[in-house]
């Protein structure tokens, strides 16, 4: 296996823990709060899918499928276009509103534009330096399974909350 099928097997998971926690979910359920304050799946999959669009896009040196691709305008959330979730409050969780077919566009909007980007890259390329202000910088490669990493935690506490949501007979 090589570095491209490592890379679009990770992130092929990714997605697919995202179409099973929120397939079949109405607009409640996805913006139901497993406790006060807490993020809603709704939330947590537009973040996930954000961050990962922001730091795809940077890394490929495109614009970002939010803005390119009309994503921002069609989920019309309550936040700058730039906005990717970090240091959202309670009530900006509350707000991100949509429904499960639009979440899902999205996501895999990103996903499609993650893997004609991965696909391009060899193991040198992942050698390349994407940010200079950490010690040590930060390689393409290290932000690839940063994301990942990311994605994955954000997709499971939506898949845990999805569990709760269950068990209370939603």
């Amino acid at each position: 296996m090589d570095s491209t099928e490592l890379l679009t097997d990770a992130f092929d998971r990714v997605r697919e823990v995202v179409h099973e926690t929120v397939e079949g979910l109405s607009a409640d359920d996805l913006t139901a709060r497993p406790g006060p304050g807490g993020n809603t799946i709704a939330w947590l999959v537009w973040h996930l899918t954000r961050v990962q669009d922001d730091h795809l896009a940077d890394a490929a040196g495109t614009e970002q499928v939010w803005t390119a691709d009309g994503w921002a305008d069609r989920l019309a959330l309550p936040f700058p276009p730039s906005a990717t979730g970090y240091g959202h409050s309670a009530d900006d969780v509350a707000a991100v509103r949509t429904g499960a077919s639009e979440l899902l566009g999205y996501h895999d909007a990103v996903h499609a534009a993650t893997l004609r980007f991965v696909r391009t890259l060899d193991g040198e390329a992942l050698d390349r330096v994407v940010d200079a202000s950490w010690t040590p910088p930060v390689t393409l490669g290290v932000r690839l399974v940063s994301v990942v990493s990311d994605d994955l935690q954000h997709a499971g506490q939506a898949a845990f909350v999805r569990g709760l949501l269950e068990r209370r007979g939603r």
